[in-house]
């Protein structure tokens, strides 16, 4: 588990842009069930959260149409939590950052790490707000 003085600015990156942080596995399961549509971001102390992941996530945010709830679990600290969202995400693997959308708690769109490592958070954007404007 990381120290919490280290995860504090990486949390506060999307807290402070209004995602709500959920740290329980019924936190994650009142999130899912919620009407409407819900984005989901595995936060991580990685790079490329650091570089694509979290600003791609906060751009996309600029978009006319976007999710109704707006969500994040930190992986490596969050553990109960992480892995409830995770089974949400079934049949994607688990990865760290990754990012999932979903309406009326269906997943509707997935963005594995794969997607994210080594794209410009403008791309990571482009991906979600064409989520958004199918789904939202």
């Amino acid at each position: 588990m990381y120290p919490a003085e280290l995860v504090k600015p990486m949390r506060e990156d999307l807290t402070n842009v209004g995602f709500e942080e959920l740290h329980t596995i019924a936190d994650v399961d009142a999130a899912i069930a919620k009407e409407g549509t819900t984005l989901v971001v595995v936060n991580s102390v990685c790079g490329c959260a650091a570089a694509n992941a979290r600003p791609g996530a906060k751009t996309s945010l600029q978009n006319a149409k976007k999710p109704d709830h707006i969500v994040t679990v930190f992986a490596g600290v969050d553990k109960e939590a992480v892995n409830k969202a995770r089974e949400y995400m079934i049949p994607f693997p688990p990865s760290s950052p990754c990012m999932a959308l979903f309406k009326n708690g269906e997943l509707v769109h997935m963005l594995e790490r794969h997607h994210i490592e080594g794209r410009p958070a403008e791309m990571i954007a482009e991906n979600l707000t064409d989520a958004y404007n199918e789904h939202c």
